[in-house]
């Protein structure tokens, strides 16, 4: 449907709307040189000037978009609306969107999608590059003045026409050549002929008294025109540039064009009536066919509807297989986790390796107990030895101090 409205578009606008960017992108060109944007942007921005079609064809879909947004966003500023210049990792989407809205505070219309801007070239952008440089125009009241056409010189057309004809004084000129010795004896005397036809145009008769014969030789009158047959020669080279050669070349392409389309007209309407001819053919043919096959066609659509049904049918009993071999999943794995553990618990009832380590165990044990009775045996001897030891030295210091006090009373 976007492809129709186009076309009904172009059809509306008429046959050259496809080439009026062109036509847009040079007078933004114009536009741009007389605002000095060859100072202001591409020598801050280190930027290449632009071409004559530059936004109107692709070249480079990044680049002329990152220029595009330059040069919109320099013509915004120059049109007296702040406008922040654009950088490279900027979003496109909000760069075309604020664009779009300063476009629109200056009146301009916009009715096209803003995406169509995101390539960077086509007839939108060269639409608003052109409608920001008038509106930048209009700030520095700048005037277009009336062309001044040169006026044409008659003398110099008249010089033209006078090279382009063929003068005798010019071709005398040329032909004027140093003769050898050889040739002059050769050479005919043109002044005398003339002299002569001169004197009969007056009407002075000299009639000779005997007939005129002449003494040159035919071959070497032959070799001296081939001699002189390429001076002779005088061609005229026609200017491209003038009119009168454009418009003789336009009327001579009418004629072929006019002639072209009376032959072309006449095979276009034969195509055609044979092309409409064909086209009924096809659509009678067609109403047979829908008319033999009618049946077979409910036959199909019966069929199908029954195919649909089946169809989901199977998707239901399918969801309730996928669901309940979910829950078989889920209990076959509790069923593995639950024997797992019944043969770890098994395997430990069985086992006896732990009643041989209590075993161990238990001996290990007695054994310790044996060695701690000995201990114990042997610290109560040490200890009775020493309390026995130490009850003697008692006994005897009593004694000791017993002694003296005896013989102290004998005296």
């Amino acid at each position: 449907m976007a492809d129709d409205n186009r076309r009904g578009d172009e059809d509306e606008r008429g046959p050259g709307a496809a080439y009026q960017m062109f036509v847009v992108m040079e007078d933004l060109l114009d536009k741009l040189k007389l605002l000095d944007y060859e100072e202001e942007v591409l020598r801050k921005h280190n930027m290449k000037a632009l071409s004559r079609h530059y936004f109107a064809l692709p070249t480079n879909p990044g680049e002329q978009f990152f220029m595009f947004t330059t040069i919109a966003s320099w013509l915004i500023n120059q049109a007296g609306r702040p406008f922040e210049q654009p950088q490279e990792y900027d979003d496109p989407n909000a760069t075309v969107s604020n664009i779009l809205a300063e476009l629109r505070a200056f009146g301009g219309l916009v009715d096209f999608p803003p995406s169509k801007l995101k390539t960077g070239y086509g007839e939108y952008v060269c639409y608003v590059l052109d409608r920001l440089a008038e509106e930048a125009l209009k700030r520095s009241r700048f005037t277009w003045k009336k062309p001044s056409y040169p006026k044409e010189e008659l003398e110099e057309e008249s010089v033209m026409d006078d090279d382009a004809e063929l003068t005798l004084s010019k071709v005398e000129e040329e032909m004027i050549v140093e003769p050898d010795d050889y040739e002059e004896e050769h050479l005919i005397d043109l002044e005398a002929l003339k002299t002569r036809t001169n004197q009969s145009e007056t009407g002075e008769s000299l009639k000779p008294d005997d007939i005129l014969e002449s003494n040159t030789d035919a071959a070497e009158w032959n070799l001296e025109v081939e001699r002189v047959l390429p001076q002779l020669k005088v061609t005229i080279r026609t200017d491209n540039k003038d009119w009168r050669v454009h418009v003789d070349q336009m009327h001579q392409h009418r004629d072929g064009i006019e002639s072209s389309l009376k032959e072309t007209k006449g095979y276009l309407n034969k195509l055609q009536e044979e092309i409409s001819k064909t086209l009924e053919k096809i659509g009678s043919r067609e109403k047979y066919i829908n008319n033999q096959l009618e049946h077979l066609i409910q036959e199909y659509r019966a069929a199908q509807s029954q195919l649909s049904e089946a169809k989901e049918r199977y998707q239901q009993g399918s969801g309730g297989v996928t669901g309940r071999t979910r829950v078989l999943a889920e209990i076959t794995e509790e069923l593995e986790k639950v024997k797992q553990e019944m043969e770890e618990k098994g395997s430990s009832m069985s086992d006896g390796a732990p009643v041989v380590k209590i075993k161990q165990s238990l001996t290990k044990l007695k054994q310790e107990v044996v060695q701690m009775d000995i201990r114990i045996g042997v610290v109560e001897h040490t200890l009775l030895q020493a309390k026995l030891k130490e009850k003697s030295n008692m006994t005897r210091d009593m004694h000791a101090t017993n002694i003296p006090e005896h013989t102290v009373s004998r005296y």
